[in-house]
């Protein structure tokens, strides 16, 4: 659903970047989630996970380990001792390249799950390719059965101010997209300022995205606490004006069990429960998994895993 531009809204955005910046302190400082309830919150974690694979040695069989992982992302006799074996945990989506998407949707198929299939499009990670060729990446992303999308956007047009033009490129990729969600990439570590990724939000959620994403993974400065604080008050701001939920998207840096529920920490606080879901929040990650299932490994067995005791995969 895209709403219409409003410039006036934009060009009186300015954040107080002092103010982000002692937030995103606070954050950091605090210890996210008591003992008793972290098994609980790292298992919300791993429902909230993009599993992901953006590799240029990608092949097929390492895309079907990564399904059969999406599949089954905590052992079974773990999830028994929690007595959350039959709540059928699952991550909440696979991202893989375009040209691995049939893989991901026959490997899904065969496991016989309905994991959504999420493809990056429109010339990950730098985006820097011809409007023509990015919208046929999404189209034909969604013809081999992928049911999100994972664009970037054009960084040039932020830098420069274009927001009109910014705006006219992402419906254009909301309706390339069909039926599928549209995840807007921002690459925050490349706009410059945090205003600026206040705006790039504003204008991405104007123009129909479903989520917005920090950044592809593949910048020098991926997702942070200052530029997550700015995003979700955007979101925020966006829904108080149209009424719409947008969600967000977290990708890049993001390894560690403690990070994910610092992560769940501040989606609570800065949007509540409501936005504590697969449906609005998403983490983009490849190696998070095996890091969350060591911490759950430890809950449940008050060891921490010796190398042979938990897949590495």
């Amino acid at each position: 659903m895209a709403f219409y531009l409003d410039l006036s809204w934009i060009s009186k955005i300015q954040v107080n970047k002092p103010a982000v910046l002692r937030r995103a302190e606070q954050i950091q400082a605090r210890r996210p989630v008591k003992k008793e309830w972290q098994a609980a919150w790292l298992l919300k974690a791993v429902t909230c996970i993009d599993l992901t694979t953006l590799s240029g040695d990608d092949t097929a069989s390492n895309v079907q380990r990564l399904c059969y992982k999406a599949k089954y992302p905590i052992r079974e006799d773990l999830l028994k001792a929690l007595n959350m074996h039959d709540k059928g945990i699952t991550t909440a989506a696979v991202c893989v390249y375009p040209a691995r998407v049939c893989d991901a949707v026959k490997a899904l198929k065969a496991a016989g799950c309905d994991i959504p299939v999420a493809s990056v499009a429109t010339g990950f990670p730098a985006g820097q390719t011809h409007l023509k060729t990015r919208l046929e990446e999404i189209r034909l992303a969604v013809e081999d059965g992928a049911t999100e999308i994972d664009v970037v956007i054009n960084r040039t047009l932020v830098l420069t101010g274009q927001w009109k033009a910014l705006y006219d490129e992402i419906r254009q990729f909301r309706k390339a997209c069909g039926e599928a969600h549209l995840k807007t990439i921002l690459a925050t570590g490349e706009l410059g300022s945090l205003t600026n990724v206040y705006k790039a939000s504003m204008i991405a959620m104007m123009a129909g995205s479903d989520f917005i994403k920090t950044s592809t993974g593949k910048e020098t400065v991926n997702a942070t606490f200052p530029v997550a604080i700015v995003m979700l008050r955007a979101i925020r701001d966006f829904f108080w004006k149209t009424g719409n939920k947008v969600g967000f998207k977290p990708a890049g840096g993001i390894r560690s069990a403690k990070d994910s529920l610092v992560w769940l920490s501040l989606i609570k606080e800065e949007l509540g429960d409501e936005w504590m879901k697969p449906e609005l929040f998403r983490i983009g990650a490849s190696t998070l998994l095996a890091d969350i299932e060591r911490q759950i490994y430890h809950h449940v067995t008050g060891r921490y895993a010796a190398y042979h005791d938990l897949p590495m995969s």
